[in-house]
């Protein structure tokens, strides 16, 4: 029971301070699942790449994820296999629950006052800040999970990184076609 605990803490400090967007939150996220050592680094990495691909926001997909495998390595998990399940709906709901909140009632507030300097100033203050928070995002993520350990290796992800890149900046191709090229280039390069 004291995982849920744990749990609601840590996804109610993503969603009451995950200001920004999916990967703004990354590193807050990170923080608080792979540091207390309910997942690896390679597994924080593999839910980035697979949020990628499956409908929804990083921190709800995370949230789900982690609500599910976090309580599986408790001792009680080993006689009630739905915990995990029960952690997925709790995790999502408390993740989800703060940022309603935040939106409905600063909703009411930002309309009334838009036209304030003052509301114009702190969305001209934030939006710097949520650049520094998906920076911070992409450092996290050039980890050795991620782009190799060996010489070779490195190249190639860089290399694959910066073709995707540039077809996404010069080209009018699909993102999602540039996805799944480079999903099979990564195949069969690695």
């Amino acid at each position: 029971m004291m995982i849920y605990l744990k749990l609601i803490w840590s996804y109610l400090k993503i969603g009451f301070f995950g200001f920004g967007g999916g990967y703004a939150m990354l590193a807050l996220i990170e923080n608080e699942i792979v540091t207390p050592g309910w997942i690896t680094e390679k597994m924080f990495t593999d839910i980035v790449a697979i949020s990628q691909m499956t409908p929804g926001p990083i921190g709800i997909n995370s949230a789900t994820y982690i609500g599910y495998v976090a309580p599986m390595h408790s001792s009680e998990a080993l006689n009630a296999p739905w915990l995990g399940i029960l952690g997925s709906i709790i995790c999502t709901l408390v993740v989800i629950i703060p940022s309603f909140l935040l939106v409905r009632y600063a909703s009411h507030y930002i309309r009334r006052h838009r036209d304030s300097v003052m509301i114009k100033g702190i969305f001209n203050g934030l939006r710097p800040v949520v650049i520094g928070l998906i920076a911070s995002a992409a450092l996290i993520l050039m980890n050795s999970e991620n782009f190799g350990t060996t010489d070779p290796d490195i190249i190639k992800s860089v290399s694959l990184a910066a073709v995707a890149l540039a077809v996404t900046l010069f080209t009018k191709v699909h993102p999602i076609l540039i996805i799944v090229c480079a999903g099979i280039a990564g195949y069969l390069l690695f």
